[in-house]
């Protein structure tokens, strides 16, 4: 069974609905998502029908006017952005072929009999799913990967999640920070929250990063984060329906390239000389002798200095030496060793 690799950051592209209804565009959404680094490409499956219904009442369309759909009814934009399933199985052997990982994200038990049949090998819950515990329970049964988004929820309601997959077979669960807000604010993303839950719950942790731009991404790395989802699209001027909070092609690369150097910048508790510092220890400062001197001088302030480079004798020594006498003639540039010290 396929084990989510952290060596290093598991990065996610979402292709959403960002395809604008072309499978030619999903598959260079695929083929773009590759160049970029990116470890795994995800899709959604769902119906407007699994989803909703069409319904004509104030209650089944998007009422907030800071939304990005704010006027549209939810079946209707659940019949634009969906990823028509028939594309699917295409979508997935395709990126298996470019090196990606494909999965997707279930809506609904339908949705979770259709992956299982494209062999999916890991699945997504969405953050508006998490307290759909049929919906884990069926996710879970199947003994892949989950990765879940804890978009809303309160503690009890993903510990209800958590032990709900547990129980019924989940064995590698991965907890996603994430603020259901398209797009979201930096200070509302809260990333101090991944450590605790990570803590919480005993599982691995991530984000789903809704933020523009990837400053929240590369630091929440920094507090644990083993994976990584970012909305994904070739183009934001060509629109699609979350385009407006989807990372470019470049962006992603960087997202990449910047995710892994925080990881490895993590490395481990160390003090001391580095190997890569050593040749930076020339640069220290350390006890000089600065003016020509005879056998038997007073070393004072004007005549031993603490200068660059560090090859004299260690800077802490020199109130001690202060007031000692030279045991040799020296010049002006000699390093102090104990040997010069009467």
């Amino acid at each position: 069974m396929l084990q989510i690799n952290n060596d290093k950051p598991f990065i996610i592209a979402e292709m959403s609905g960002n395809h604008n209804q072309s499978l030619d565009r999903a598959m260079k959404i695929v083929e773009a998502a590759a160049e970029s680094g990116v470890d795994a490409i995800k899709l959604q499956t769902y119906t407007a029908d699994t989803m909703t219904i069409d319904k004509d009442i104030d209650e089944f369309f998007i009422a907030d006017k800071d939304s990005l759909w704010q006027g549209e009814s939810l079946y209707n934009l659940y019949k634009k952005a969906y990823t028509p399933w028939d594309w699917q199985e295409k979508i997935f052997r395709h990126a298996e072929k470019l090196g990606l990982i494909c999965f997707s994200t279930p809506f609904d038990d339908t949705s979770v009999d259709f992956l299982e049949g494209i062999d999916c090998p890991i699945y997504k819950i969405a953050s508006f799913e998490n307290i759909d515990l049929p919906l884990i329970r069926k996710v879970a049964k199947t003994g892949k990967p989950i990765i879940a988004s804890t978009g809303m929820a309160s503690v009890a309601e993903l510990d209800e999640m958590v032990r709900t997959a547990k129980e019924s077979g989940c064995d590698d669960l991965t907890l996603l920070k994430c603020t259901s807000s398209y797009p979201a604010t930096p200070e509302g993303t809260n990333l101090r929250t991944i450590p605790h839950m990570k803590e919480l719950f005993n599982c691995k942790v991530g984000l789903s990063d809704h933020t523009l731009g990837i400053g929240a991404a590369v630091a929440s790395i920094a507090l644990g984060a083993t994976v990584i989802e970012k909305h994904f699209t070739l183009s934001r001027a060509e629109g699609g329906v979350d385009s407006a909070f989807s990372l470019e092609p470049e962006e992603m690369k960087l997202l990449v390239r910047e995710c892994n150097a925080a990881y490895q910048a993590l490395g481990e508790i160390r003090y001391n000389t580095q190997a890569q510092e050593k040749k930076s220890l020339q640069f220290r400062r350390s006890l000089y002798i600065v003016e020509d001197m005879k056998a038997g001088d007073i070393i004072t302030e004007q005549n031993m200095r603490r200068i660059r480079p560090g090859w004299g004798l260690h800077p802490k020594y020199y109130d001690a030496l202060l007031g000692k006498k030279i045991a040799t003639d020296v010049e002006k540039g000699t390093k102090l060793t104990w040997d010069l010290i009467m």
